[in-house]
């Protein structure tokens, strides 16, 4: 597991039935490529964030795959149409099998 990594989410507390709402999401991650070499001129091992999901209420709502050249931090902003109270849970996997995963419940009213 990947040191210092932190998922943040911003996700609407409420919002109405078939209402398309923004959601935004970072994870603190420094990304290696791979490409780099240390101060010996051996190279780095890879360290990415190699795929991000999303799934409300276990519907999937998005799944990317991340290649080595994703930016240190990646942040992700996407729509999503609520049809019902539920929860949101978000993953990123990490190249070294380490899974970071958040969730957030939406009301409706």
């Amino acid at each position: 597991m990947a040191s210092g990594v932190k998922p943040r989410i911003k996700v609407p507390s409420s919002a109405s039935a078939g209402e398309t709402i923004i959601i935004k999401t970072l994870i603190s991650h420094k990304m290696e490529s791979g490409q780099r070499k240390d101060k010996d001129g051996k190279p780095i091992p890879r360290s990415i964030i190699n795929r991000f999901t999303c799934e409300f209420n276990g519907q999937s709502v998005i799944d990317i795959t991340m290649e080595p050249a994703i930016s240190t931090n990646p942040y992700i902003q996407f729509e999503a149409t609520v049809p019902e109270a539920g929860e949101f849970v978000f993953k990123w996997f990490d190249d070294d099998g380490s899974v970071y995963e958040e969730s957030k419940t939406i009301s409706v009213g």
